[in-house]
This record gives structure tokens, sequence and C-alpha cells, in this order.
């Protein structure tokens, strides 16, 4: 059970393992894009090229799917960035459910907790698979394993790792639950902490705060959906940025410099902004907006 392609790389591990993949069960095909043409999720395109049969059920409390699941008498659930299964679903495979999640649990349980742990300056997160019940990233732990996050690594980056780390940890609980040397035990009720599902304002840089909490914050929301602050009354998107010498009130432009970049003052500190975009245009190079947009010192972001 998975939609985005957090996912793809569990199906693949799981499709060359020596468990029998009876169903996959992801999210409707939706319109995207600029012509709003129907697309399918990433793991239904993987799916079928496995020839493996496809469920997409509006929702997974909807009857047609725990009857469809019950008749396939599932040994296990395999859940990867999916939605929250109903108490019906989860009573239905005979040995449970298994869920890889994107931290050291019980550290961020939510939705999000890739972004969450990199905007909150964390230097280590982890993968984890657990049994699931009904309450959220709360079951018992089956395997973990901690990574080092980069000084410059974004939520894209360490996600792209973590995926890849996942299903192969995801084929090794699995191994291990087969032949009996697996077993779960309960979570740290002390060590919990929250990843919420993002909001718009998440993403909203704060100018007085530390150059090091945003620049935490642009490598978090990078790429989706992008840290953004306000120039000339639009909205404007920072993807990359990095420490710089410089002060002054903060949000104003200490240097726009074509050589450079554009280094904008923090609380304390600055920054230099690598990678920016404004509203209606591609990402591009801080070096290129300077010399394609009338920026000059002293303007102000954020106003």
């Amino acid at each position: 059970m998975g939609t985005p392609h957090f996912a793809v790389p569990t199906l693949k591990a799981l499709a060359a393992s020596r468990h029998e993949l009876l169903a996959v069960v992801t999210n409707p095909d939706r319109r995207k894009g600029r012509g709003r043409q129907m697309a399918s999720p990433p793991v239904k395109e993987q799916a079928l090229e496995f020839e493996i049969e496809v469920l997409q059920p509006a929702s997974t409390k909807d009857p047609a799917l725990a009857k469809a699941l019950t008749a396939l008498a599932p040994d296990l659930f395999v859940v990867v960035a999916f939605s929250i299964l109903p108490k019906r679903l989860l009573e239905i495979p005979r040995l449970g459910s298994v869920n890889l999640h994107p931290s050291l649990l019980p550290a961020y349980r939510g939705a999000a907790p890739i972004i969450w742990a990199v905007v909150n300056g964390e230097k280590e997160t982890g993968i984890s698979t657990f049994q699931l019940n009904p309450r959220i990233d709360a079951g018992d732990i089956l395997l973990q394993r901690p990574f080092t996050i980069g000084e410059d690594e974004t939520a894209g980056e360490l996600e792209a790792r973590l995926c890849i780390e996942g299903a192969s940890m995801v084929v090794e609980t699995l191994d291990g639950l087969e032949d009996d040397r697996i077993t779960g035990h309960a979570q740290d009720a002390q060590g919990i902490t929250r990843a919420p599902k993002l909001v718009k304002e998440d993403a909203l840089i704060h100018w007085d705060r530390p150059a090091e909490e945003i620049r935490n914050l642009v490598r978090g929301m990078n790429p989706v959906p992008g840290a953004f602050t306000h120039w000339q009354g639009q909205p404007f998107k920072i993807h990359r940025a990095q420490h710089a010498e410089g002060s002054g009130p903060p949000g104003t432009v200490l240097r726009a410099d074509g050589r450079e970049g554009p280094v904008i003052a923090c609380g304390t500190g600055a920054l230099l902004l690598h990678n920016v975009q404004p509203a209606g245009k591609a990402a591009m190079e801080g070096t290129a907006f300077v010399r394609g947009y009338p920026i000059k010192v002293g303007a102000l972001l954020g106003a």
C-alpha cells in the first residue's frame, strides 16, 4: 500500500524478494499539470509494469476495498506513504501490517518527518519499520537504522536516500518475521515528537529569525513546497542559501552582485541566495536573478 515515488523502491524490492505480492493498493488517478491530464500514481505505474493487480479505492473506508482484500487472504500488509488504515482493514492480514516510516520513532510521528527533521536542524534521523495499530505511528518497533543528515542536504535529497535504504529494510523485516528472528518492542513514550502535515504558512520565511534557522527552513522545504518570502508584492521562493557576511535590518538586501547573488540580512547573520524563483518563473541561480531583475541594495524582502 503506497502512492508516491517514496514507495516505489519498496515495491521493487518486494517484487524481487522471496515474498509473493498479491496486489497493490494506491490512490486513484488524478488530474495534474497545466493541461490537467489524468495521471497515475507512481506506485500504480510500477505495479502495472510488474503485472500486479492494482486496487484504487476512493477511500480506505470503502467496503468494497475490505471485501477485495479479504478475498485475497493476505498474510501481511506492507504500508509505505499511504493513508491511515481503519480498524476494519487492520484486522484482515493474518500477521498484521508493517509500516515504513522515515524517522527514528517515536521521534517525528506524522505526515512530514523528513521535512521537519531538516527544518529543525537535526543532524541525524533514520528509518523504522513497525507494526501498525489504530494509533498513528505508535505501533511496536521492528527494525530501526540511523542516518546522518548532511550539512547542506535538502529534504528531497534525504528522502531519495532514505527510500532506497527503507526498501531494503522492509524486505529484511519481512524475512525476519517469517523466520521468527524479529519481534516487536514498544516505543519509548518519553521520546515522542510530531511531524504534522504542512500548511502554506510553514514555508514562509521570517527574516527576523537567525540565518541558520532560515537556511534550515530553505533546505527542509526543498524541493516542495519551497520556502518563500515576498518581493515586489509577489511570492518569491528560495531553494538554496548559504551563510554570508553582513548584518542589517532583517529582510534587507545587503548586496546585489551579479557575480555573487543577493545577500539578505537575517535576525542574526545573513544569507547568500544561491537559487531563487520569482513568481510565475522557473527557478534560477541567484546570480542570474540579480543580473536580470531590478533588485537593489536596501530593498526589503518580506514586506
